[in-house]
């Protein structure tokens, strides 16, 4: 797992839980309570379940990415590689 990549997710999980219809949306979709949430930070499939979050709705996508002042493309490069999708030879 790239650190970045981490990092990202962690950011993004900031922008989404500022809002609070979206971070219940976060929620419902990944099938996590807060504690959950809280307790398993730290593990890949968490961090790509969030950025997975934003990837699949491309309005908090682009919206997220002007946050955090990065390209949309970014998140969802990061995105594919916590998921374990990343070709080899990309």
């Amino acid at each position: 797992m790239h650190e970045d990549d981490a990092a990202l997710a962690l950011h993004a999980l900031g922008w989404i839980l500022s809002d609070e219809p979206r971070a219940e949306r976060l929620l419902g979709m990944t099938g996590l309570d807060p504690e959950t949430l809280r307790a398993s930070l730290g593990e890949r499939a968490t961090l790509a379940a969030i950025l997975s979050f934003l990837t699949a709705y491309e309005a908090d996508l682009i919206a997220c990415a002007d946050a955090l002042d990065i390209k949309p493309e970014a998140i969802a490069a990061a995105a594919t590689r916590l998921e374990g999708n990343q070709r080899m030879d990309a």
